[in-house]
């Protein structure tokens, strides 16, 4: 297979645009969504918070790479100010 312009060849141009289209599209971290919730509303939040939430709300979840089978202690739950405003405010504007 030969690139290039002319017969019989593959248009580097075509190349470039299918690269282009097939570029996945950034994950958001939860690094990145706790970084946000701080800097937009002035609280920390811990990442089971932000999971809970992307839960209930039906986001998509990623198995994480260091998951435990058991916890130590039992998992807290965000109050109602740390699910209600940052994080749905968050999924309006694709933060989430």
């Amino acid at each position: 297979m030969e690139f290039g312009e002319g017969e019989g060849k593959v248009p580097l141009d075509d190349i470039a645009k299918r690269a282009e289209s097939d570029k996945t599209k950034e994950r958001v971290t939860y690094k990145m969504i706790m970084e946000y919730i701080e800097a937009r509303y002035g609280f920390k939040v811990h990442t089971a918070y932000i999971a809970e939430v992307k839960r209930d709300l039906g986001l998509p979840m990623y198995d994480a790479p260091n998951a435990i089978e058991e916890l130590k202690q039992p998992r807290k739950h965000p109050t109602p100010a740390q699910v209600n405003i940052p994080l749905r405010r968050s999924r309006q504007s694709g933060v989430a």
